[in-house]
């Protein structure tokens, strides 16, 4: 027996993991059977004790033995039950597994079925109670119940009621709907004291508002954080601008403005609104760069020759005044259209661009595409109609020279960042190499589906990139895309530069969106510090590991969130479609049953095994096919199937599907 120290993981049935600091990758977490995680909760940091023996899977085993630090205390959670002056309340996260006691007061006014925030009182034990029974086969059955304490810190409304369940969602992974009051009156001193066009300031930066500049982003954005201009000079080359609203003007450190948005460090996006990081007054106004007037901005300005190199770069503060603001629809039309007397900066930029795609296509860069569903939503926020975004030239044509900025901005920062020989801390997006198990396991993956992917000991994002071109088009290209988005790494923030392996750049960092990114107005200061050719705080640089740490964590709770709205409103388009009868496609196998995807919603729904018809059917998991006992049937990735729609379950987000033979 040992004792080791790591991070809960549990999933769906309620089985736990210790994931812990691995000395190798070939390192397994240890599995820790549902009755034996004790009090502790998802993410919570414990000390675990092995069993002597591994389980009959070979699985090394363990116990809780001790909360060493709690995760989080509050939780979104439904009211279920009411006795008395006790209030049951069960968790919106089924991984909890769990039940939340509350001691009604006078002060609470609540009914069953509503939607709540649970802030648990750690210092009240836990209640854990395990249960073993012999079942009518003569085996036995474990049951355990825990119940945790608390009060009830929000009301959000009617379970059901669509601003009751997203604010339920936002609050689950840790966001306030709502700017804190203070910060709020930080903003408003921010525009009164930063916000009027001064000479003085003005003297300080680039000037470039005589040159055709223009903002292209979706048709429903509410902030501008990015504009790109363009002139011809008369040496026969041109001058294309990219420039992000200067944020770092208006947020400065040392106030509740900026520690909220460090501890908030992105702007989170549901399916019906967003959550912005900065309060509006900055966010939607004196940030953004609105058409038709002065803003303050931070631009990367280079100078092309007409095959599209750089011959002369400069990063600076800025003023600039947008002279359009375009949808990606609208540039798109001008675009196609072909009249070049409309917008004719709009062309070259495009024309710009697309050697810019040409030349990082062959360095390597991967492109991961993948479908993206937007919903239409009747006035009490329910789903009436759902469709594919559509990637037109015009988003990449944006992201191009986004993605030229954030390189260009990586190198100086990396190459003038400096005290000595020393390299000082900066702020980067990195992307390391994939591991070379997963990377295995894809190639087993693929090579079953008739794929040629056979890439070097040391993988290169070509080998991805040409993988990925031969599915387009397979009926299983979407459920590849995603095993092969699986096998990589994730990109995150450090402070040390190692590259990033999918876009094939040797430096990379986030600078182009600092309304709803921290890290880009980190990136901000670094550069604005550097370029005025002072030393960076030791404070302010010893933050950064912090900075980087907490806000690739926020990212990812960000997109938890993002996704977890989407697959509510999934489930809730479906909900009055039961009956209905689809053609789905498979879109994953397990041990258990097939994984299928509605066509419209995207919507996956699992049947089982035993669901599949009136045979008996395994699984072969190394051609990644269900087949009949008898042989008459077999089942494959991309295969599309008829099925009806049984139910769905909104509580646990399931779709209940049964196949019509």
């Amino acid at each position: 027996m040992h004792n080791f120290i790591g991070t809960l993981i549990l999933n769906n049935k309620g089985k736990g993991f210790l994931r812990k600091e691995k000395e190798n990758k070939d390192e397994k977490d240890i599995a820790i059977p549902y009755n034996f995680i004790d009090s502790s909760l998802p993410q919570d940091k414990v000390e675990i004790q092995t069993f002597p023996h591994p389980n009959k899977w070979g699985e090394i085993e363990g116990k809780v033995i001790k909360v060493i630090e709690r995760y989080k205390k509050d939780f979104s959670a439904t009211i279920k039950e009411i006795k008395g002056d006790i209030i049951i309340a069960i968790p919106d996260n089924s991984k909890l597994h769990c039940i939340f006691e509350i001691k009604k007061t006078d002060k609470i006014d609540i009914d069953i079925n509503k939607k709540v925030l649970i802030r648990i009182d750690y210092n009240k034990n836990p209640k854990v109670i395990v249960n073993k029974t012999i079942n009518d086969r003569g085996y036995t059955d474990i049951d355990i119940q825990r119940t945790f304490y608390g009060d009830i810190a929000k009301i959000f409304g009617d379970k059901g009621e669509n601003n009751a369940e997203m604010h339920s969602i936002v609050a689950d992974f840790g966001f306030d709907i709502e700017h804190k009051p203070e910060t709020e009156t930080d903003a408003k001193k921010a525009v009164e004291e930063y916000g009027t066009i001064t000479p003085e300031e003005v003297a300080k930066r680039l000037d470039m508002r005589g040159i055709w500049t223009c903002t292209i982003d979706p048709v429903d954005a509410k902030d501008f954080d990015d504009a790109l201009s363009f002139r011809k000079l008369d040496n026969g080359n041109v001058e294309i601008g990219i420039h992000i609203a200067d944020v770092s003007h208006f947020v400065r450190i040392g106030n509740t403005l900026d520690d909220e948005a460090k501890d908030r460090s992105f702007s989170v996006y549901l399916v019906d609104r967003t959550i912005p990081m900065l309060p509006e007054v900055l966010s939607n106004g004196f940030c953004s760069l609105n058409p038709n007037e002065d803003r303050y901005a931070f631009s990367t300005v280079f100078e092309m020759n007409p095959e599209g190199h750089i011959v002369n770069r400069k990063i600076s503060k800025s003023i600039i005044h947008s002279d359009k603001r375009l949808s990606y629809e609208e540039a798109q039309k001008v675009l196609d259209a072909g009249d070049k007397n409309i917008f004719p900066e709009l062309f070259e930029l495009s024309h710009y661009a697309k050697l810019l795609n040409t030349e990082r296509k062959n360095a390597g860069a991967i492109d991961f595409e993948t479908d993206e569903i937007k919903f239409v939503l009747d006035d009490k926020g329910f789903p009436v109609q759902v469709y594919k975004k559509d990637r037109i030239w015009t988003n990449h044509l944006v992201e191009e020279f986004m993605l030229l900025a954030n390189k260009e901005t990586a190198l100086y920062i990396f190459t003038h960042n400096v005290e000595g020989n020393k390299k000082l801390p900066g702020v980067y997006r990195v992307h390391d190499l994939p591991d070379a198990e997963r990377i295995l396991d894809l190639q087993i993956f693929v090579n079953a589906l008739g794929l040629d992917f056979h890439p070097h000991k040391k993988i290169h994002s070509r080998d991805i990139q040409k993988l990925l071109q031969q599915c387009i088009g397979l009926p299983s290209e979407t459920i590849i895309k995603t095993a092969t988005l699986r096998s990589m790494a994730k990109a995150v923030y450090q402070t040390n530069n190692i590259g990033h392996f999918g876009l094939g750049f040797e430096f990379y960092t986030h600078f182009t969106s600092p309304i709803r990114r921290y890290p880009d107005l980190c990136v901000h200061r670094i550069l604005d510090k550097l370029l005025q050719g002072g030393k960076l705080s030791p404070v302010f640089l010893g933050s950064l590991d912090k900075i980087c740490e907490h806000a690739s964590s926020q990212e990812v709770k960000a997109a938890e969130a993002e996704r977890a709205s989407i697959k509510y409103k999934q489930v809730e388009y479906l909900s009055n479609k039961i009956g209905q009868e689809f053609i789905c496609t498979v879109s994953g196998i397990s041990d258990f049953g097939v994984f299928i995807q509605e066509p419209e919603s995207l919507a996956e729904g699992l049947i089982r095994l035993k669901d599949l018809g009136n045979d008996f059917y395994e699984v072969d998991k190394k051609s990644y096919v269900v087949k009949s006992q008898n042989g008459n049937k077999v089942i494959t990735l991309g295969d599309k199937i008829k099925v009806k729609l049984r139910g769905i379950d909104m509580d646990l987000k399931t779709i209940d599907f049964m196949v019509l033979e």
